[in-house]
C-alpha cells in the first residue's frame, strides 16, 4: 500500500474492528489515533477529557495528525470519531467513511460482548440525546471529507474488506 488510508466514522461504527481485520487479510500495517494519543498522554481517553477537556483533545488530535502526515506511509489509520476535524486531514492519505445509521451504530454497542467497556470508553456517548445531535452534525462533515463511503450497515467484513483493499489498490500478498 503505496498511501495511507484513513477511516473515518463515527464513534462505534467499527473502524478499530475493521483497521484489524484489514491489516490481517493484506498484511500490512494499522494504527489507531486514539491509541496513539493515550500512548503519548499516558491516559485513557475518558480521563484525558475528563481531566483537561475536549479542547485539549483535539489540540492532542492535532499534534497526532502532524505526525502522522511527516513520519507514516502505506499505513491504515483507524481514526477518532472527530479526527476529521484536523487541518491537514487529506495530507496524511485517503480517507473512507465507514458509514451506518445512528441506531444500527448504538445496537452494535450495546449488543457487543464487553458493551459496558465500548460504551464507557467514549465519553461523548454518555447523553444519548446529544450522541444522535452529534451524529448528525458529523455525518454530513464525514461525507464532504470522505474520498470512498462504504456503508457498513449488515454488511459482510470480507465485502467492506474488498471494498477498501480495492479502493487502495491493495491486493492480498
Amino acid at each position: 500500500m503505496k498511501e495511507n488510508i484513513l477511516l473515518i466514522g463515527f464513534m462505534g461504527v467499527g473502524k478499530g474492528t475493521i483497521a484489524r481485520a484489514f491489516a490481517k487479510e493484506y498484511k500490512v500495517y494499522n494504527i489507531d489515533t486514539d491509541d496513539l494519543i493515550e500512548s503519548k498522554e499516558n491516559k485513557k481517553i475518558p480521563k484525558i477529557f475528563e481531566k483537561f477537556g475536549e479542547e485539549y483533545f483535539r489540540n492532542l488530535e492535532q499534534e497526532t495528525a502532524n505526525w502522522l502526515e511527516k513520519s507514516v506511509k502505506g499505513t491504515l489509520i483507524s481514526c477518532g470519531g472527530g479526527f476529521y476535524k484536523v487541518k491537514n486531514l487529506k495530507k496524511i492519505g485517503k480517507v473512507v467513511y465507514l458509514d451506518a445509521p445512528f441506531d444500527w451504530i448504538y445496537n452494535r454497542l450495546k449488543t457487543a460482548k464487553n458493551a459496558e467497556a465500548k460504551l464507557a470508553k467514549r465519553p461523548l456517548f454518555q447523553d444519548l440525546k446529544k450522541a444522535k445531535a452529534l451524529y448528525k452534525e458529523r455525518k454530513k462533515e464525514y461525507k464532504k471529507v470522505a474520498d470512498l463511503i462504504v456503508d457498513v450497515k449488515d454488511k459482510d467484513e470480507k465485502k467492506i474488506l474488498k471494498e477498501i483493499a480495492k479502493f487502495a489498490g491493495v491486493k492480498k500478498s
